[in-house]
Order: C-alpha cells, then structure tokens, then sequence
C-alpha cells in the first residue's frame, strides 16, 4: 500500500517523529511517501535525519523527503497534516507578555483569551494558503488534519472559507480518561467507556461507566478528592466538577484561562493552581516549556538522533488519532474516537456553524459522527460564550477587520472578567503592531493603530503575572533529569 502523506510544521521534531512511528506501526503503510515541509532548512534537517535513522534501522522502504517548498511537498498527497506555529516562540512571547500589562494573566493561551485570539489571526491566512495549495496539486479529495492551534478557530476557517475536507485532531479527551481510570482503580483503560463532548479544549465527560457500571457525579468527585497527586494538581478542575456535575478535558492550567471566575484576581490564582509542573497553572507556562524544549533539542540532538536506531514497537504506537484515522480510512479496521468537526446536529444545544469536538467512528467511508448528543445545560453555556468568540475571530482573520478583533476580544470570558473596553481596544492595538509582520490582513489599520497607541492615556503595568517561572538553563534542566532519573 503506497500513498503520500505531507507534514508542514515538520520542523516541531518531536511531534513529527511520534506521528512519523505512530503511522509505522501500521504493517501496511511500509511504502508511504513522507513529504515533510517547514519555513525552517535547519529543523527540517534535523527532523530528516532523525527519521531517516528510524527507517534505516527498521529496514523499510519508506521513503523520505524534505523541502521548504511547501507546494511541492503537497503534490499528490492523499493526507496533509499541520502542525505549524505561526510567528514561531518570538510572537508566542508577546501573545503572553501584552495581555500581562492589562491584568490578564494567560498558562497557555492558545485557544481563545488575549493570546489564542492573535494567534488565530496569524494562523488562519496561513491555512488558507495551505488549503489553496491542497486544491491545487494534492489528490482529489484529500484530507487535511490538523493539529495546530486554536484547533477550533484554524478548522472553522479551512472548512468555510478553505473549502477543503477537514478534520481538527487533539489528545484532550484521550489524556483527561486516562485520569478518570486511574482514580476509579480501572485495570485497563479499556474498562472504561465514555462519550466526551464539547468544543476543543472544553470538551465533557458526559457519560461515564466503568466496566458497564455508570458512574455519577459525586463518586467521580470523591476518586479525584481521593488521589494523592490529582487532588493536587487539579485543583480548578475538580471544582468545576462539583459544579457542573461532569468532567472537563483539559489541564487545570488551560481550563482556567476559557473561564472568568479564576484567573481575574492575582491574589486567588494561586489558590487554584499547582507550581508542580507548567501545565496545572503557570503563568506563561507553556512558553516557558516550548523555550525549553527547543533549546534543550537543539544541545542534546546527537542523543535524539542515536536513540532513533532503536526498534519501532507497535505496543508502543500513541493515542494520537492521525495514525488510526489513516489505518481506518486505508484497511478498513473502523477505529472510534473524538474528532473536531463542523456541528450540524451533531450537539444538539450548541450552534450548528460551530466546530466542535465530539465521537466519531471510521472506516473506509470516512469519520462518522455520533449525532443528537445534549449537553448539560451549563456545559453548553460555556461552550456557546468561546464559540461566540471563536467565530467573530475567524470572521475578523478573514476580513481583517480589526474593530471586530477587538470586540471578540472583548467578549472573551476572562478578558471581559478583567479588562475595560478601553483596555481592550488599546490592547488589541498594541499587539497587532508588535505581531505586524505576521497580520498581512490587517496592513491598512497598523498606521492608525500606531497613532492610537502614540496618543494613550490608557495605564498599563510592568506585571510578570501571579505565578511565572524563569526559562531554565540547559545546565539547570540536565541536572534536573539526572536526579529524576537516580529517584527511579
């Protein structure tokens, strides 16, 4: 079985690699053509090098390519995966640090607040050349999974305005049900059954049962109550869920940043969070993490690249749905997980234009929703305030209309928790001239934008945020693997 399957983004190596072995675990797919492409020669390097190990150790015939021509790595791909950064770690940086001056203080702000709004500005143009280019050269009807983030956001705009076959793809509900078995004492994983629906990163655990026994409310709340580490670390999350009554995917750091109740005083944030590691909390946490991985990567490659001559072991094949989407689609086996898609019936009380992240089983006829899913009600309350937001910023990437920028800004939950209307607006200024470069779309309002900002009695402030960590050195992080690797 021979195909081409194209990764721009190829330059983020680690995730690169985990799809790259994912999708070799599949007997298969031995003869698949990689066509990898990123803005950066040095990384695709790198990454190539590494891949070309796996398969020379591993004596495949599959074959491996790299180029910066994104185009020409796109012709005759039957799959396209993204997994892009656009502006990189330098506008990452500022999508944390100017939202910081107006009181908004971010983990990861990827998804929607301040900082996951402007990077769906920069995304969102960028995808839109990648679906042009998908039309153009890749197979007829190819499919484009993407992975980057805002996941909702970049779907929108390459189902609606890229008019390309789209599936957004993440790890949320796989990583919150491999909590929820361990604190229930779940054997396997595989005793636990789960239908988990929302939006992307707001994703509910809304059926739960252990071995066919449903599980409710308060005896979920006391197994996490009960867990040495969890009752720790997820704090927020735990909390939400003796309110709402179910579950929530993500982190206790990123479920913090989509609600307006517990990140807009500094004194309470850190009532809510754990400084154990960046993802239950941190400000700046995942840039911090990002920063570090890269630096370390680039210091330690020589090691990254001897320990691609190991074997490829199917049993440890990831959770990632990329590479059992691809096996569905190609053999046949029908795989069932949760994809984010456009809506149209499938959640019943959220809007039918939304993306959302929900079941789904496929097969050779492709993914196949599980309709007429109800969420409850405050579930879905949330839900519709991101969506709300998520939609006037695909519509303001589109139009480069930057009076609607900052009103999705603007009605985002924390934002509009913390911040002024006039705060917002100055805000959005600033960060559209410091993010310029990457806002083609919004060329013809930086001049004004400038003069706005030259002009502002509005007060910012000098603010690190409630909970930040200094990037640590190589020496620092090298010494910290060392001793964990002694404690085992």
């Amino acid at each position: 079985m021979s195909f081409k399957i194209a990764i721009i983004g190829a330059g983020s190596v680690g995730f690169t690699k985990k799809l790259f072995t994912d999708i070799l675990c599949v007997p298969e797919f031995r003869d698949v053509e990689f066509a990898l492409t990123d803005l950066s020669e040095h990384n695709l390097q790198m990454i190539k090098a590494i891949l070309d190990k796996i398969v020379h150790s591993n004596k495949l015939p599959t074959k491996v390519t790299a180029t910066t021509d994104r185009r020409k790595a796109l012709e005759g791909a039957r799959y396209i995966i993204s997994c892009v950064r656009v502006g990189g770690l330098e506008a990452y940086a500022d999508d944390i640090r100017i939202p910081l001056k107006y009181g908004i203080d971010q983990c990861v702000g990827d998804t929607i607040c301040a900082g996951g709004i402007l990077y769906g500005q920069r995304n969102i143009p960028v995808i839109l050349d990648f679906c042009s280019d998908i039309r153009a050269v890749a197979e007829p009807s190819a499919k484009f999974l993407n992975y980057a983030n805002p996941m909702a956001m970049n779907t929108w705009a390459a189902i609606e305005y890229g008019k390309v076959d789209t599936v957004g793809l993440c790890h949320g509900v796989q990583h919150g049900a491999e909590q929820i078995a361990e604190v229930l004492g779940a054997r396997s994983l595989s005793d636990l059954d789960y239908v988990c629906s929302g939006i992307n990163h707001q994703t509910w655990f809304v059926d739960l049962r252990l071995n066919g026994r449903k599980i409710g409310k308060d005896e979920l709340v006391a197994a996490f109550e009960a867990h040495p580490v969890y009752s720790q670390q997820e704090k927020l999350r735990i909390d939400v869920l003796k309110r709402f009554g179910v579950y929530s995917t993500e982190s206790n750091g990123h479920l913090s940043e989509y609600l307006p109740w517990y990140r807009k005083r500094p004194e309470e944030i850190t009532k809510w969070i754990d400084m154990s590691d960046w993802i239950h909390g941190e400000t700046g946490g995942y840039l911090r993490h990002s920063t570090e991985t890269r630096n370390w990567f680039e210091t330690e490659f020589p090691q990254f690249l001897e320990s691609a001559s190991k074997p490829i072991d199917p049993s440890r094949r990831s959770n990632e749905h990329a590479s059992h989407i691809l096996e569905a689609l190609e053999t046949n086996r029908v795989y069932r997980g949760h994809f984010n898609v456009k809506n149209n019936g499938v959640i019943t009380n959220l809007p039918a234009d939304a993306v959302i992240e929900s079941p789904g089983f496929v097969d050779r006829f492709g993914i196949n929703m599980v309709s007429g899913i109800t969420l409850p009600e405050a579930c879905a309350a949330t839900c519709i305030s991101s969506i709300n937001v998520q939609r006037m910023s695909v519509h303001a990437a589109i139009s480069g209309d930057i009076e609607l920028l900052k009103l999705a800004v603007l009605h985002d939950p924390l934002v509009g928790a913390v911040s002024t209307p006039e705060e917002v607006w100055q805000m959005v200024d600033e960060m559209v001239v410091a993010q310029a470069r990457w806002l083609p779309q919004y060329a013809h309002a930086v001049p004004a934008a400038q003069e706005r900002l030259s002009k502002s009695s509005v007060k910012t402030r000098d603010w690190a945020g409630a909970a930040r960590r200094s990037v640590r050195s190589i020496e620092e992080l090298r010494a910290e693997k060392a001793a964990l690797k002694q404690a085992v």
